[in-house]
């Protein structure tokens, strides 16, 4: 098991060739901090859909989808149709004020609505998320697949090879570089998951009546009994969509590309591209997964489900481009998550300390905060082999930190009374309770599961901001409540509420027929 043939070693000699050839056209431009940040605002709808949705396909998806679904069943799934519903929600509602505002990173909304304490405290939090979460899991993922076909790599050395690639030329090419690239990876990652997810099928002689037949009926289901141990109903209803909405909505690492289009036909079009490509994970990706559980049934870590797949049933040439794609996936997401980190250190702290500094020197700066941010998640990523599973991993901790932020960002644009100081206590008591029921959790004291806690901090983060706005005298000023109005939002094509109103429909009948 794990050997290449000679066409699987082409398939991926061309593949990061293209990369770098294109990295190398696209860092000639010696961009400004605009250019470096943002991709010169020019981005089309095409290139924001794809590359929002390769940005997001890597370790969370291509590793842990399948090995959740193996574990305990395509429920997983509920995170892919539910960010297709989150995205829905952003072309609509948000992107229009996002780009109304001409920002350049999601915190700075933060600061136009309260102050620059809220500003700084989403900023740091993001970047603290992006590097131990995003980064750093995305290069873990990378090592163990890559281990699959060379036993002999060492963890850390690989790790290091990885994050030394993508650091590269995310700081020569900035976000243009990650986006150019991103839609090569996505077309190359759907090519190579179509194969592999038709190579399983095929041992089933493409019958769906004989999956059924072999694989566990819970296994088959999205919607999970209240008590399930790995994603109860309840859980997808209250917690989900606290989860997507932080990670589609206000994460930069996600929304650059947004921040990046040239327009709101283009960040409208281009997230209702990547809502329809988020149902895509659980045809390609979580169901081979799932039946993997009688293909592959003495695993004895269920991360390894994708490449153990793709080492015993994929052929010549195939292996090569599935893992190509793969390689590609996890690439995607370390270049996003260092680009957005190192914008967010940039804009949100050095340079309202710094206004003197030229967007030339930003830029400069940006590029060697790039690789600084590399090497800190390159030394963490080893550490996440001591956690019970990748996926959990990722989730558990976004669900912990993050509620307490989507309610407050929320709240920004709803309660018109809320002022900064109200909210900015609201995050702190939001995060005390959050760290609180983590410790409560981890002693055995609370058994809860992590996506209901979401729901449950999320609400209770809302509380906390009406009791602080009874209690303070913190009436926000109508400049503050200029930047969420819909009078200061860029204007929407006639197509695009239609069109939403469509994929809503579309993910809700996917869900019907695998309830």
């Amino acid at each position: 098991m794990g050997a290449l043939h000679t066409l699987d070693y082409l398939v991926l000699a061309v593949y990061f060739a293209i990369v770098i050839a294109v990295c190398a056209r696209v860092s000639r431009r010696s961009p400004d901090s605009d250019e470096l940040f943002l991709a010169g605002r020019t981005l089309g709808v095409g290139v924001v859909g794809l590359s929002l949705f390769a940005s997001n396909i890597s370790s969370t998806t291509l590793i842990g989808l399948p090995g959740a679904a193996w574990q305990s069943g395509i429920a997983v799934a509920n995170y892919e149709w539910m960010a297709a519903l989150v995205l829905v929600l952003t072309a609509v509602f948000v992107a229009p004020v996002l780009l109304g505002n001409r920002l350049t990173t999601i915190p700075e909304l933060l600061e136009r609505r309260f102050d620059a304490r809220m500003r700084q405290y989403l900023s740091a939090v993001s970047i603290f998320l992006s590097i131990v979460l995003d980064t750093a899991g995305s290069l873990f993922a990378g090592a163990l697949v890559l281990q699959v076909f060379f036993p002999a790599l060492p963890l850390g050395g690989t790790i290091a090879a990885l994050a030394l690639f993508a650091g590269a030329y995310t700081a020569a090419g900035g976000l243009r570089a990650v986006v150019y690239t991103d839609v090569l990876q996505s077309v190359v990652l759907l090519l190579g998951s179509a194969f592999l997810a038709l190579l399983v099928f095929a041992e089933f002689d493409y019958s769906w009546a004989a999956v059924k037949a072999a694989v566990p009926a819970d296994h088959l289901s999205l919607v999970r009994p209240f008590d399930d141990p790995d994603l109860p109903w309840l859980g997808t209803l209250i917690g989900l969509p606290v989860l997507g909405f932080y990670y589609w909505t206000m994460n930069q690492y996600v929304s650059q590309r947004l921040l990046g289009a040239r327009d709101m036909r283009a960040a409208g079009g281009g997230a209702l591209l990547a809502a329809g490509l988020k149902l895509l994970p659980l045809f390609l990706m979580v169901l081979p997964g799932a039946l993997a559980i009688t293909l592959l049934p003495d695993l004895e870590r269920a991360d390894e489900v994708f490449p153990r797949l793709l080492a015993e049933y994929a052929p010549a040439g195939v292996v090569g481009l599935v893992l190509a794609g793969l390689l590609a996936a996890i690439m995607s997401s370390v270049d996003s998550a260092l680009n957005s980190a190192s914008t967010l250190l940039t804009v949100d702290f050095i340079q309202p300390r710094r206004p003197g500094l030229t967007p030339q020197a930003l830029a400069r700066l940006g590029r060697w905060l790039t690789l600084g941010l590399m090497v800190l998640a390159a030394a963490w990523a080893p550490m996440i082999d001591r956690f019970p599973g990748l996926f959990a991993y990722l989730q558990q901790a976004f669900a912990y930190v993050t509620p307490p932020l989507v309610a407050v960002f929320a709240l920004g644009f709803v309660d018109r009374r809320l002022g900064a100081r109200a909210a900015l206590r609201a995050a702190l008591c939001g995060h005390a309770l959050s760290a609180a029921w983590f410790v409560a959790t981890q002693l055995g004291w609370i058994e809860i599961h992590f996506t209901i806690v979401a729901g449950l901090l999320f609400a209770a983060t809302i509380l906390f901001a009406m009791g602080w706005r009874a209690v303070l005298d913190d009436v926000p000023a109508p400049a503050a409540l200029a930047a969420v109005s819909q009078a200061r939002a860029a204007p929407s094509p006639r197509w695009l509420r239609p069109l939403a109103a469509a994929m809503v429909a579309l993910t809700l009948g996917v869900v019907f027929v695998f309830r």
